[in-house]
C-alpha cells in the first residue's frame, strides 16, 4: 500500500481527479485542510482572536504545520500541485520539506512555471502536467502496468 499526500493548490479539483482515478489501487491519501477559509482561521478560532493580520494568519500557519508535518512524515509519496492563478509559497515549501525528508515527490505543474519551480523540479522523481499522469504513475509503482 502506498501513502500519498496531497498538497498545493485548493482551487481547482485535481485531488478529486487523483483520488477517482485511483480507485482500485491500493492507495490512502491525505491532503491539508481544503476549506480555505478554515484553513486561514484555525489558529484565531482555536487559540483566540489577533488583531494584527500578521500574528492571526500566524497562528493558523502554525496549527495547519502539525496536520502537514504529520502529512508528509506518514507519507510515502508526495504530490505537490502548482495551480495557475496564486502564488503557492506553501506548496513550495511543503516540497522542499518533502525533498529534505527523502521523500518520493511527483510535481503537478502548468508548462509556463517550468522556469519559476527548475529547483523544485529537480528535486522531484516526477513532474506532471495532468492528474492522470500521477495515477498512472501510482498505477506503475503498484503493478508494474503501463498505460493502455
Amino acid at each position: 500500500m502506498l501513502n500519498v499526500y496531497l498538497s498545493g493548490e485548493i482551487h481547482t479539483d485535481w485531488r478529486e481527479q487523483i483520488i477517482a482515478g485511483a480507485k482500485g489501487l491500493d492507495v490512502v491519501f491525505s491532503a491539508p485542510v481544503t476549506d480555505h477559509a478554515a484553513s486561514d482561521d484555525c489558529g484565531v478560532s482555536i487559540l483566540g482572536a489577533e488583531e494584527n493580520k500578521y500574528w492571526h494568519d500566524h497562528k493558523g500557519a502554525m496549527v495547519n504545520a502539525i496536520r502537514t508535518r504529520k502529512g508528509i512524515a506518514d507519507a510515502d509519496v508526495v504530490v505537490v500541485r502548482f495551480g495557475e492563478k496564486y502564488k503557492q509559497w506553501n506548496a513550495a515549501f511543503d516540497a522542499g520539506y518533502a525533498s529534505a525528508l527523502g521523500k518520493s515527490l511527483i510535481i503537478l505543474q502548468p508548462p509556463e512555471h517550468d522556469h519559476a519551480l527548475k529547483e523544485v523540479d529537480a528535486a522531484a522523481l516526477a513532474v506532471t502536467r495532468e492528474p492522470g499522469q500521477v495515477v498512472e504513475i501510482l498505477r506503475y509503482v503498484l503493478d508494474g502496468t503501463l498505460p493502455g
